[in-house]
């Protein structure tokens, strides 16, 4: 039995799937499936139910994954005795997060951390607001970058890196091109081009609209701010977009502040409050904190 069988064991039995845990590990899914069949043979009963269309979990599976993390922690724990009696900084990091505006020096902060640690890989994945939630609270993300909306959960802390206004983006032949700004409730039945739903921009417009007695007409979803943009200027909609997307916009665009009240999108780095954090993972949070922003207040 090796610890590599054993972590693809708790990857599939945690992700529910072979691919999508060959996708977490960043493994081809042949070899997981063939890794976790050997360790099958070896502990001579099935840990998988692979008759249904998920992956499940069999009896014994469930009575062998709590000891399988126990065995996996315990290792990680070895690793970090040495590791802080060294004094060596080694190991991989994982940061998940969203498009990251041109105010943020992104790549410049995870270079520098490269340069001065080396020895340590550094993973940056980007997916959903909810996945990357829920990534940090469990671990399997040391550092995340998302737009903040709602309250986050307890036991996550957050330092806010990005808070700017939201703007208004429209063609140029658009009724609203002429004027300089634009009321909250001028927005009722128009249509709206935003990120999608669970995206901190997206949370800042409903919240406003609400506030304004009616719900936003969302036409138009687009993951990247620039992408919400392009389409605003093919006379596709109205974007609520923040104001660093249409920095320079070209002449399709007509920019419009938004008033009454004012709209602000703001964006956050969240990391585990407490829990198993490497030295790795420590050094790599300390460093992102002090080299991007901190408004907080």
């Amino acid at each position: 039995m090796e610890l590599r069988q054993l972590e693809y064991f708790v990857a599939v039995a945690e992700e529910a799937g072979f691919t999508r845990a060959a996708a977490r590990l960043h493994v081809a899914q042949p070899g997981v499936s063939a890794q976790i069949r050997q360790l099958e043979r070896e502990m001579g009963e099935e840990l998988f139910d692979r008759s249904g269309r998920a992956v499940r979990l069999t009896a014994v599976g469930e009575a062998v994954l709590p000891y399988a993390r126990a065995a996996l922690a315990a290792v990680d724990g070895m690793r970090l005795v040495v590791d802080e009696f060294t004094g060596l900084l080694r190991g991989r990091v994982v940061m998940g997060g969203v498009s990251a505006p041109s105010v943020l020096d992104l790549p410049g902060m995870l270079a520098d951390f490269h340069e001065r640690h080396p020895s340590v890989e550094i993973s940056l994945v980007e997916t959903n607001p909810e996945a990357l939630l829920g990534g940090v609270q469990s671990g399997r993300l040391d550092l995340g970058l998302l737009g903040l909306g709602g309250r986050l959960p307890a036991g996550v802390e957050v330092q806010v890196v990005v808070d700017q206004a939201l703007v208004v983006a429209v063609h140029r032949g658009h009724a609203l091109a002429a004027r300089d700004s634009v009321t909250v409730a001028e927005l009722r039945d128009l249509p709206l081009i935003s990120l999608p739903v669970g995206t901190g921009l997206r949370t800042a417009l409903e919240e406003m609209c609400a506030q304004a007695g009616f719900g936003p007409h969302v036409a138009f979803e687009a993951s990247e701010p620039q992408v919400a943009g392009r389409l605003a200027g093919r006379g596709l909609g109205v974007a609520v977009l923040p104001e660093s997307a249409v920095a320079g916009a070209g002449s399709e665009l007509g920019v419009l502040a938004i008033t009454g009240p004012v709209m602000r999108g703001r964006m956050g780095l969240i990391w585990r409050e407490s829990g198993p954090k490497s030295p790795a993972a420590r050094a790599f949070i300390e460093h992102a904190r002090r080299r991007l922003p901190d408004l907080a207040g």
